[in-house]
């Protein structure tokens, strides 16, 4: 049986793989995607610069009172729309999309259809 600790080593060394791959720039941000047991934060990162163009989570006011008793899918979705319209309204149309580790599944795929949806292209 995997325990805890392995897990997160695993997700660890996916995270590193991944990131030797995906780099953000100014015309092409990095849309970075952690998510904790209950919450999930996206963030358009230029790693030219090493700074963050726009940003949205799960803990903000404005999604937090649409998101009462809602699951954590829902969540998320909420999140994709939010981040797409913050970096739509800073004229970023392209990003690549650094899952960060985790597997495209879930709350992952959940928020990542979101932001195509309202017009992100990755």
């Amino acid at each position: 049986m995997i325990g805890a600790k392995e897990k997160r080593l695993a997700r660890l060394r996916r995270k590193r793989r991944i990131r030797k791959k995906i780099f953000g720039t100014e015309e092409r941000p990095r849309l970075c995607v952690f998510k904790s047991n209950r919450h999930i934060y996206a963030q358009m990162i230029n790693d030219v610069e090493g700074t963050t163009l726009a940003a949205a989570c799960s803990l903000e006011p404005e999604v937090r009172k649409n998101t009462v008793g809602q699951r954590r899918m829902e969540i998320s979705k909420i999140v994709g729309r939010l981040i797409a319209k913050r970096a739509l309204e800073k004229g970023i149309k392209k990003v690549v999309f650094d899952r960060n580790g985790f597997l495209y599944h879930g709350c992952i795929k959940a928020l990542a259809d979101a932001a195509r949806e309202e017009g992100l292209q990755f």
